[in-house]
């Protein structure tokens, strides 16, 4: 009976290692190129953040122009964007359109973005971001290299607030339990399309051919949704490890980690029976056997399996903890951080379903993005 559980959790710990030792990051190569990058920056209500963006960017080279679109931001947001275009003749301001029916917000934005922009590359970043000395130039030549006119980076997460160390080391646990990045890399199944919006680039040729942010325009996890359309039109995209080029933090509170993850977990999932096995694989896998261990010692009944499936668990949070460069103490917490997860992915469900939506800076998220 316990090999029930012991068998899928060597596998996965298996699938964690072989994440963590093989998925190859951006390279260290700066050398010089000849491309150059239009950075567009979708941005509401994110006067706090941009300040940081925009001096990571200050230096980065390739960059021909970077365009803020500012979507009916209400906290200064636009008067900011016109300070800084002051510093740096690069950064441009583009103005709101009134939001389609049939949109999502960001899509909108960035899709109204590409169509201003100018250069041979486009380069999508998050206002949260944080670029390090020569990010755009190494990204331009890993796609190079790689030969790939997708190449999306998946950030390394800003971490300061326990919340924040606690909780959004789930994120990776999450998708590096189930998604072969190595392999993705090997293969261009659509299925296999991985993406992270903080940091995407695109040739402009390909992401005009395709129809671009159109495709996905209702959509909330617009970003590796995009990737598998790519994928599926035959055009070469891949996700690398970018940690040493970008940063992001995503959310600096635990009202903030909670509202912002409730507004993506159910709209993740196509189907309701892909979200219903999700949850129950993180419930038998990932939380039964630390629930069951002392619960076993009590009645004095055999728990060193379970206290292996727990361990291996464990392992498993330390391998992306030493990949990511996280905290060590919250992987004690793990149990904690576990059914937190499950508690906010029934509560997501149950805001969509219920026809509640989610409320995220000022905007309504239905079933369907708005």
């Amino acid at each position: 009976m316990h090999f029930i559980w012991i068998i899928p959790t060597v596998i996965i710990l298996g699938l964690v290692l072989y994440n963590a030792l093989a998925w190859p990051p951006v390279t260290f190569s700066a050398d010089p190129v000849s491309d150059h990058v239009s950075i567009l920056i979708p941005a509401r209500d994110e006067a706090q953040n941009l300040p940081a963006l925009f001096e990571s960017l200050r230096d980065q080279t390739n960059v021909e122009e970077i365009l803020v679109y500012d979507d009916h931001s209400t906290d200064g947001t636009p008067d900011l964007v016109t300070e800084w275009s002051s510093r740096d003749p690069r950064i441009r301001l583009v103005s709101p359109l009134p939001l389609p029916a049939d949109w999502g917000g960001k899509p909108f934005a960035c899709h109204t973005l590409a169509e201003k922009a100018g250069s041979e590359w486009l380069l999508f970043l998050d206002a949260d971001a944080r670029l390090k000395p020569n990010a755009v130039v190494r990204i331009l030549n890993d796609a190079r290299k790689k030969n790939v006119t997708l190449l999306a980076c998946w950030p390394g997460l800003i971490a300061e607030s326990i919340w924040e160390k606690m909780f959004m080391p789930m994120l990776n646990f999450s998708v590096f339990t189930l998604f072969p990045a190595p392999l993705s890399l090997e293969r261009q199944q659509p299925s296999l399309g991985l993406a992270h919006g903080a940091c995407l680039l695109l040739r402009r040729e390909d992401y005009l051919a395709i129809g671009g942010h159109s495709r996905v325009r209702k959509e909330l996890f617009e970003d590796t949704i995009l990737a598998r359309v790519w994928r599926e039109s035959g055009r070469p995209g891949i996700c690398l490890d970018g940690q040493d080029v970008i940063q992001t933090r995503m959310y600096d509170s635990l009202p903030g980690i909670w509202q912002g993850f409730e507004k993506i977990f159910y709209p993740a999932f196509r189907s309701d029976r892909n979200f219903w096995f999700f949850l129950l694989f993180h419930l038998l896998l990932f939380l039964l056997p630390f629930l069951l261990v002392p619960v076993l010692i009590v009645v004095r009944q055999p728990f060193l399996p379970w206290l292996a499936c727990a361990l291996m668990v464990l392992s498993m949070r330390l391998a992306l903890a030493f990949r990511f460069r996280q905290s060590l103490w919250p992987i004690l917490f793990h149990p904690v951080a576990e059914a937190t997860l499950l508690v906010l992915g029934c509560s997501s469900r149950h805001r969509y379903r219920s026809g509640r939506g989610v409320t995220w800076k000022g905007r309504a998220y239905s079933r369907e993005a708005s």
